[in-house]
């Protein structure tokens, strides 16, 4: 090579301490440049379309609605799947993309759905709400306040929201902000069945006269000279007063509304969604985050509008935070950091004590300055700091030190056997410089599964690539440039005793290499055995697709049985949030009733709004009170609300799934969707592991069927209209038109008086008006009893029934999950025709990550091969380095069993890194063995001695790699990626000092010829 880069900058050592100074300040700038967050962004490929059609059945709303609009975006291209439900009177369509959809192209595809719907609208049924689209799936709401009051009324709470909420959007990085909770008020009118007959009133002409004078009138424009002069017609009624003042005319005669019916401002009955704070009802203020913004700037800004906001609050009125994402974050990355912060200083006190004061200084700077040459990268690329950009920066400083140590070691080697400084500073890039960087490309190639898996998990944890790759490809310059530059200044050689390789120590690991030349079948059959055990011991392995967070919150969600009204939710929550308010463990709580609380963490699906519905979030103190909360709240819904189907879970990790384990049935029709749903649920009680089962829909709700006799209708003069009308009226309030007060639209409500509202026994009794009087509604209809589906959920179509579970302490999901699939073998081959049995949720998702990982891994291979054959440039030596890659398994397999920890997509990352760390050393001793046979070595002394030359930096690199990933250990999300990479370099680097001088001596036909002790033949 003629050019030698080392060289150059010791010539110009002032250009590179220019540019270390430069990089260095570039890094800190960079530092506190980049955006923070807990997890990386990515995009949730879901769209939600919803329709309501009041008056419909859910069988009604699946064939009328639901089945339209899932046949309409089934045209759209790219689509994963669909799921829907129906519910009475609504429909939502959940259209998810597949995850190899660029995010670029992503809101395209919903551009092109919403289209498509718009354009083919005229064939859903009149008289529909909708459809609506929400595109905005994915938007996280990570800081949520709640502002509640024993004193002020639910209006006046909500008036100071709005204010508040305006206040808010004057925050720098604040995208949206979002009402949770409010009850909206409605305006009454309220009259009896009896005045109505008495006065000859029917509900429609009472509803019309009223509509009429409170509906915006258009009027159009005149063309003036040229100009459009706009008609504005005033008098619409904008107070209570003036509605009760109404004029209402039948049969000549003329009444006024507030003479014949009270007219009051009240809130819904049934309430909308409600939201707690405390054991307190509150109104929720959720705020999201631009794209691009800084969680820890944006919780300070808040944190300084928040006080100011409290201190101008009214007596009686409190403002609290019941989810702050900024804290959240700066502990995370203050967590992370303190790791970093911990491998660095472990990585240095290996470098200082294993190589001495001088060189330890010069890997002293290396380490740093590639650090903040990846801050620099990290800013120009856009990459934030978060858990996977700061843990791809502390798997890469074990790592990045390797060709620093190689370099460094090999200019001290030099020096000592009397090489002048400026050839010993040269010496490394002339014989290793090009085998370094081919070897740390390799390493960073055995990263390309993780950024090329076109899925979910890859754009989750994606940024492991492009940080780990371009921090060691900027150690490998800095170890070419900086670190020879330095070794020249502070190196000096060492008075040697005794030859280098001539000790105690490596005269017996000489001895040790001869013996496994001399008994070569038995080394390599050994290693094959250990490799294939290795491969056995994984099976014993637990599985997991992500571990739990640490995060401090218990999410309890309840389930009441189909058919329940909101405030039964409400009651049951409120005997759960009185069961642990004032317990120690709990720092503090919230609850949504009718609803789940927003996404305030990307990972955590929302649930869709439903009356049988509440969900509790409980923040523990810490981890261990949270575990104790959550026993403590099982216990609670066992013994006082046993009705209530529940469910507790900490945050997750990763990609959102529902349950740790699940399945879904699919058929023809919902009943025999029913039938096999529940047998599957029997099959996963049986298991012990499973402590609790659900469904996300299955019991029938109770209903009342009214068959309306038309003939008689028409005879009585009245319309299926009129009836349904008094009907609602005589149930829940019939919403006929609308009230403007200031900003707010508030819903006009006709209701009978309370006397004369029925109940469900004796519907019968309800009066219909007519013109001659009023008759029972039992003259014009059949009253029926009735058992209906109160929800459908359809998957691709057809009735899908997803069956959840929970399994116990010291197990995983994905192994209970793999079990009950075995176990369920005879049911599923006994299937009628159109129904199946399927795999959901993390078990699903898991091994369509380990599919996904697996798919780029032939690319990787061949660009190892392409760059391992352009540095080796012969096949003999190709094959022996790639049959020492698999050696890294038989670390793998033994450090998670003993760790006790699971082989999640984390593990199986780690693991393809390795292959990368296992050929670059390969490398690095073959071309060893190249240079000593060019000085006039035998091929024999060549192995041996190349083994010896390589001992001592493949240890270190490996040592370091090793001790700096234990900060990781402590980590739950890093833990059994750390464990894996660890072990099986342990394993791996054992066996390599072995295995591969005796698989070249084979492979190369070298014969065994006991070695000289000799050292001077570098």
């Amino acid at each position: 090579m003629n050019f030698n880069l080392s060289r150059w900058c010791v010539k110009h050592r002032q250009v590179v301490y220019f540019f270390t100074v430069l990089i260095f300040i570039a890094g800190i700038f960079s530092f506190h440049s980049l955006g923070r967050s807990e997890d990386p962004n990515f995009v949730v490929r879901q769209m939600v379309i919803s329709a309501a059609w009041p008056g419909a059945t859910a069988d009604e709303m699946q064939e009328l609605v639901t089945s339209k609009l899932d046949k309409m975006v089934q045209a759209t291209p790219d689509i994963d799947y669909i799921t829907s439900y129906s519910r009475p009177g609504v429909s939502v369509v959940n259209v998810i993309l597949k995850e190899q959809v660029p995010n670029s192209e992503v809101r395209k595809h919903w551009l092109e759905v919403r289209n498509y719907v718009i354009d083919h609208q005229s064939e859903l049924p009149d008289g529909i709400y909708g459809p609506y689209f929400d595109d905005r799936f994915d938007d996280v709401y990570g800081n949520i306040y709640a502002l509640t009051s024993d004193s002020f009324s639910k209006e006046d709470l909500r008036a100071k929201a709005e204010e508040l909420k305006r206040q808010f959007y004057t925050v720098p990085d604040v995208s949206k902000v979002e009402l949770i909770g409010e009850q909206p008020m409605n305006i009454y009118i309220r009259m009896s069945n009896t005045k109505l007959a008495e006065l000859g009133l029917s509900l429609d002409s009472v509803t019309s006269a009223i509509r009429g004078e409170t509906a915006m009138a258009a009027t159009g424009t005149v063309d003036a000279k040229g100009d459009n002069v706009q008609i504005r017609v005033t008098g619409m009624t904008k107070a209570l007063d003036e509605i009760r003042s109404i004029l209402i005319t039948q049969g000549g005669r003329t009444f006024r509304l507030g003479d014949i019916a009270s007219v009051t401002q009240e809130y819904p009955d049934p309430p909308e969604p409600k939201m707690y704070a405390n054991g307190k009802e509150a109104i929720g203020i959720a705020i999201s985050m631009k794209d691009g913004g800084n969680n820890i700037t944006l919780g300070h800004n808040l944190e300084k509008l928040t006080a100011k906001m409290q201190a101008e609050l009214p007596l009686g009125m409190d403002l609290s935070q019941v989810a702050n994402q900024p804290k959240v974050v700066e502990d995370s990355i203050s967590e992370f950091t303190e790791g970093l912060y911990e491998a660095i200083l472990i990585v240095l006190v290996v470098s200082l004590f294993s190589m001495g004061r001088q060189c330890g200084y010069v890997i002293s700077v290396c380490i740093p300055l590639v650090l903040m040459g990846s801050f620099v990268g990290m800013y120009l690329m856009g990459i934030d700091l978060h858990k996977i950009s700061l843990g791809a920066l502390i798997i890469s400083l074990g790592m990045l030190v390797d060709d620093a140590i190689v370099v460094v070691e090999l200019m001290e080697v030099k020096m000592s056997e009397g090489m002048d400084r400026l050839e010993a500073a040269t010496y490394a890039f002339k014989t290793n410089g090009m085998t370094l960087c081919f070897g740390t490309m390799i390493t960073c190639a055995s990263f390309l599964p993780i950024a090329f898996a076109n899925s979910n998990v890859s754009e989750f944890a994606g940024s492991l690539f492009p940080v780990i790759t371009m921090t060691l490809m900027f150690s490998w310059f800095v170890s070419q440039t900086v670190a020879p530059t330095l070794g020249y200044e502070w190196i000096r050689p060492k008075v040697i005793e005794q030859e280098s390789y001539d000790t105690p120590f490596y005269n017996k690991f000489r001895r040790i290499i001869d013996w496994c030349l001399a008994h070569r079948k038995t080394v390599i059959a050994g290693s094959l055995t250990c490799l294939l055990g290795s491969i056995g011991l994984l099976s014993l392995v637990k599985q997991e697709f992500f571990p739990e967070s640490v995060r401090p919150e218990v999410i309890t969600e309840l389930h009441l049985p189909e058919g329940a009204g909101i405030k039964e939710s409400d009651r049951a929550m409120n005997t759960l949030m009185k069961a642990i308010d004032g317990d120690p463990d709990v720092d503090h709580y919230s609850a949504y009733i009718g609803k789940s609380s927003p996404r305030f963490i990307l990972v955590l699906n929302p649930v869709q709004p439903r009356d049988n519905y509440a969900q509790l979030v409980t923040v523990a103190k810490d981890v261990k009170a949270r575990e104790r909360v959550a026993k403590k709240i099982d216990k609670i819904i066992k013994m006082e609300l046993p009705e209530v189907t529940a469910y507790s879970k900490s945050i997750p990790l990763g990609p959102p799934k529902d349950y740790p384990v699940m399945f879904r049935v699919s058929a023809p029709t919902a009943d025999l969707c029913r039938t096999y749903a529940a047998k599957v649920r029997d099959e996963m009680e049986k298991n012990p592991n499973v402590t609790m089962t659900i469904f996300d829909w299955m019991e029938k709700a109770p209903a009342v069927k009214i068959e309306i006799d038309n003939d008689r209708l028409k005879q009585l003069g009245l319309t299926r209209s009129t009836v349904a009308s008094v009907l609602y009226a005589n149930v829940s309030g019939y919403s006929f038109a609308q009230y403007y007060d200031g900003d707010q639209i508030r819903p006009l409500v006709f209701q009978l008086d309370k006397k004369d509202r029925n109940s469900l026994s004796d519907m019968e009794a309800i009066t219909i008006p007519t013109a001659s009087g009023s008759i029972p509604l039992s003259q014009v209809a059949r009253i029926t009893p009735t058992m209906e589906n109160n929800m459908i959920w359809r998957r691709n179509l057809q009735p899908t029934i997803t069956i959840g579970a929970d399994v116990g302490k010291g197990v995983t999901g994905n192994d209970v999950a793999k079990t009950i699939w075995k176990d369920m073998e005879g049911l599923r081959e006994s299937l009628p025709p159109g129904v199946t049995i399927a795999i959901d949720g993390p078990l699903e998702s898991s091994t369509q990550a380990t599919q996904y990982l697996l798919g780029p891994i032939p690319g990787m291979l061949v660009l190892m091969l392409i760059l391992l054959m352009f540095q080796m440039k012969d096949i003999r030596k190709l094959f022996v380095i790639l049959a020492t890659a698999p050696l890294c398994i038989t670390g793998i397999a033994l450090g998670l069993l003993l760790f006790n920890a699971p082989m999640g997509v984390m593990a199986e990352v780690g693991s393809f890194a390795l292959i990368g760390t296992v050929i670059r050393n390969s490398m690095v001793i073959i071309q060893q063995i190249d240079l000593h046979e060019e000085a006039g070595m035998t091929p024999y002394e060549a192995v041996v001695e190349a083994s010896l030359v390589r001992f001592r930096p493949i240890m270190l690199a490996a040592l370091t790699t090793i001790l700096g990933l234990v900060p990781m250990f402590a980590s739950p999300f890093w833990n059994a990626m750390a464990i894996a990479m660890a072990c099986g370099l342990t394993g791996a680097t054992a066996l390599t000092l072995l295995f591969l001088p005796t698989l070249y001596c084979t492979v190369f036909r070298i014969k065994s010829t006991r070695s000289k002790n000799r050292s001077d033949l570098m």
